[in-house]
């Protein structure tokens, strides 16, 4: 990962315009090729990124202060570089992954296991789906073949939408997986949450853990 802090503008070209004017800012450059902008009162969320696969070419010549990054779309992100207060790179490497608590792993487990409850004819991919950006909980298919990804939260609150929502951007891009619809999953979804997956076209689904479990109960009851 390389971090530059620095002032600079950035202009964003594509199927809309969009300018930030110059001011001291954070741009990440991740080892995955996406290239994001920062200020430090937005929480996590960039100001304006490019997700991959991009690339990013910094300038030479007259041009030496102005980087452009380009999608395969064809989108350009444009930093101009007025001056560098900091610029250092750093080898992460492979992240393990978010480690879920109990609840969330169970659900995934139970989910897994009766993927029926989220609808008939409904049949399991796989758990842990890997992705560029991390793993999937749960790829199944519906009744006429398309491919869900279901995230599952013990609490369904916007970041858990958020997250889901990036997954899908990716899995799409797959030819062999596309059309991939999202279901986020939880005990209890927050109505804000329920509102932007809506928005987004992801179903909501509430999971009854007590219910889950005693049917994985009788599922493996012999007598």
């Amino acid at each position: 990962m390389r971090l530059v802090i620095a002032r600079c503008s950035v202009d964003y070209a594509g199927r809309l315009t969009a300018h930030l004017p110059s001011a001291p800012r954070l741009i990440l450059v991740k080892a995955d090729g996406s290239v994001s902008i920062h200020a430090d009162d937005r929480a996590y969320k960039p100001l304006n990124w490019m997700s991959p696969p991009c690339t990013l070419k910094e300038g030479d010549g007259e041009q030496k202060d102005v980087w452009t990054v380009t999608n395969k779309a064809g989108e350009k992100l444009i930093i101009t570089m007025e001056e560098i207060l900091h610029d250092s790179s750093h080898e992460l490497g492979v992240d393990p992954g978010l480690i879920k608590d109990g609840v969330e792993a169970h659900l995934q487990e139970l989910l897994a296991d009766r993927i029926e409850t989220l609808g008939e004819g409904y049949t399991l991919i796989r758990r842990e789906y890997m992705t560029a950006i991390g793993p999937v909980d749960i790829l199944c298919r519906d009744a006429e073949g398309r491919t869900v990804a279901v995230e599952i939260k013990r609490r369904g609150e916007i970041d858990g939408v958020e997250q889901l929502t990036r997954y899908l951007e990716l899995l799409n891009r797959d030819p062999h997986l596309a059309p991939v619809r999202g279901i986020f999953a939880a005990q209890e979804i927050k109505p804000q949450a329920r509102v932007l997956a809506t928005d987004r076209g992801i179903g909501c689904q509430v999971l009854a853990y007590d219910a889950m479990r005693a049917i994985a109960d009788d599922k493996l009851r012999l007598f």
